[in-house]
């Protein structure tokens, strides 16, 4: 099979690999598409993340889908044919965290395209039967694909415990704060405040959920007030402004990566009673995900932007840099001269 592996920051090739046997309880499936994430755009130019440092070959991509081919012995093979969405990580089920039904927590977690952890950008991959979610024909192979980063939005709406009538604010309109603002939506809330010092992603924000875009450099956010505070920037400033929107017994929900530390405003934390936590990944989200999106209540389809054959991941990765880019997605075998049958 044909794999795109990242060698080193800005060194990245396709290379022939054999295609994987299923263990007992895993199923080979065959990628039907693949998004591309900021953390995949990451490492490409940094070549690490924090802690997690490419040191040799790396097959990045953790958001996926496609068709199970071939499954393990402990698998049944009523599975065969089925289109997938792939949860991309693979815990120690006997962990404390994983037995407490926080998977994501899990400290031996193999978790795709994270060093040494291969991803999805490949033409098979190999995951967990209970790790491919069956979709329906209605949804597409692009969305199945997308319920990664819309499991982040479903995480962090439940962190912040969105309900119906909920007021919300959301820092940063790139993919995971778009998806947040239509899971915000699909949960009631009735008024979903984005800001982005961007105008373009503020557009974006408007089509994709949000009531109310603001340009923080011209418009106090500390004058809102709102239920609940979502960063999905990374950035300090956004963060500790938001903070200061968040009315008493709130909740503040920090999913942006950004500094690693930096000064938040403590006093207001206390004295408001605020609840402050942050998004790992998910854990039990994709139901959910698939519910949102065969109900129509969030589009993922509308969201992708650009498209890449499997020899043009190095493009693919370098599409955030487009104008008007918000998702770009690897498909195994796309031509771009329209013949994808």
């Amino acid at each position: 099979m044909q794999a795109s592996v990242l060698t080193r920051a800005h060194e990245i090739h396709t290379e022939d690999r054999p295609v994987p046997t299923p263990a007992h309880d895993e199923v080979l499936v065959q990628v039907t598409a693949v998004g591309v994430c900021g953390s995949d755009a990451h490492y490409y130019r940094e070549g690490r993340i924090g802690d997690y440092v490419v040191d040799g070959p790396l097959v990045l991509g953790h958001e996926a889908a496609g068709v199970v081919v071939a499954v393990g012995s402990g698998v049944s093979e009523t599975r065969i044919g089925q289109r997938v969405s792939i949860e991309p990580q693979r815990p120690d089920p006997t962990s404390a965290q994983s037995r407490a039904g926080r998977y994501n927590l899990c400290p031996a977690m193999e978790f795709f395209a994270t060093p040494p952890i291969d991803g999805a950008l490949a033409e098979y991959v190999l995951i967990q039967s209970t790790f491919a979610h069956e979709v329906p024909d209605t949804i597409t192979d692009e969305a199945a694909a997308l319920f990664e980063p819309l499991s982040v939005g479903i995480a962090s709406a439940q962190k912040a415990a969105i309900s119906p009538g909920s007021s919300v604010l959301i820092a940063g309109a790139g993919p995971v704060g778009l998806v947040t603002a239509q899971v915000a939506r699909a949960f009631g809330a009735t008024e979903v405040i984005v800001t982005d010092l961007d105008a373009s992603r503020r557009a974006n924000a408007e089509r994709f959920g949000a009531t109310r875009v603001l340009d923080p450099t011209t418009e106090d956010v500390r004058t809102l007030t709102v239920d609940a505070f979502i960063d999905a920037s990374g950035a300090a400033r956004a963060v500790v402004d938001g903070i200061h929107a968040v009315r008493p017994a709130g909740n503040v929900v920090l999913v942006g990566m950004g500094g690693s530390d930096y000064p938040l405003p403590i006093s207001v934390i206390q004295n408001r009673e605020l609840l402050l936590t942050g998004v790992f990944r998910y854990a039990n989200t994709w139901p959910v995900a698939r519910a949102l999106v065969e109900s129509g209540m969030v589009d993922l389809d509308a969201m992708v932007t650009s498209r890449f054959g499997l020899d043009r991941v190095e493009d693919a990765l370098n599409a955030d840099k487009l104008p008007g880019s918000i998702k770009a997605v690897v498909i195994p075998g796309f031509r771009e001269d329209g013949d994808n049958a």
